[in-house]
């Protein structure tokens, strides 16, 4: 296990990867409305990389997502990235031990709410919107990415666990 302020060509290589795969089927799934693999990819990184590494990979898809598609809606910055930094900080503290995919999938819809939740501040106050018919107006939304993140993590969590698994040991040449 390497210091945590220490990272290796090798993490810093995989940690980019992780960021580009993070953004580009963001972009490919963007034709759905709220169905993505980014709640599952940041679910697996949790658990595989630990929390430095996955919070270093939010850090950097926030600000690529921001600076290149919000039109400069900065304020939707820091919510964004709260929001996406409730997965690796639930899972590498309060709920450690859970590592079943039927568990990760109950937890997805937790970090499905708190990330549309905590949301709703830039949104109410950029549109100035009511509150309430923002509210009413979300519902669907919600609903679509909760489902749509549980049966992502419930479907892909084991294999694709077990597949990141062989990609994070292979022996790097010195």
């Amino acid at each position: 296990m390497i210091n945590k302020k220490e990272l290796t060509v090798k993490d810093i290589t995989l940690i980019s990867i992780f960021v580009v795969i993070l953004f580009l089927q963001e972009q490919i799934l963007s034709f759905i409305p709220n169905v993505s693999l980014t709640f599952f990819l940041l679910i697996l990184f949790s658990k595989k990389l630990g929390f430095y590494k996955t919070f270093l990979i939010i850090l950097c898809h926030t600000l690529l997502d921001v600076f290149l598609f919000n039109n400069g809606l900065y304020a939707y910055m820091l919510f964004m990235f709260i929001g996406l930094m409730f997965i690796p900080l639930l899972l590498n503290t309060l709920f450690e031990k859970v590592n079943s995919p039927i568990g990760l999938a109950l937890l997805s819809i937790v970090f499905s709410l708190l990330y549309s939740w905590i949301n709703i501040i830039p949104s109410v106050v950029i549109y100035n919107m009511n509150l309430f018919d923002y509210l009413l107006f979300d519902i669907v939304w919600e609903l679509i990415l909760v489902a749509s993140n549980f049966v992502i993590v419930l479907l892909l969590y084991k294999p694709i666990s077990m597949v990141f698994d062989k990609i994070l040991y292979i022996k790097m040449p010195k």
